[in-house]
C-alpha cells in the first residue's frame, strides 16, 4: 500500500480549516490534492 505524503499533523490542519469555515475547493487547490481525497480523509477520521 502508498504510503501517505501527509503527516497526521498536515491531515488534521487541513481538516481543521474546512471546520474554520474555509471553502473545500480552497482547502483543495493550496494542499495539492482533489475533494474526493478531502472527503476520504474526512470521513477516515470521523470512523476513528
Amino acid at each position: 500500500m502508498k504510503t501517505s505524503k501527509f503527516s497526521d499533523a498536515q491531515k488534521a490542519f487541513i481538516l481543521k480549516q474546512g471546520s474554520d469555515g474555509i471553502p473545500v475547493a480552497e482547502i483543495c487547490r493550496r494542499a495539492g490534492i482533489s475533494q474526493a481525497t478531502y472527503s476520504r480523509a474526512q470521513s477516515d477520521l470521523m470512523e476513528s
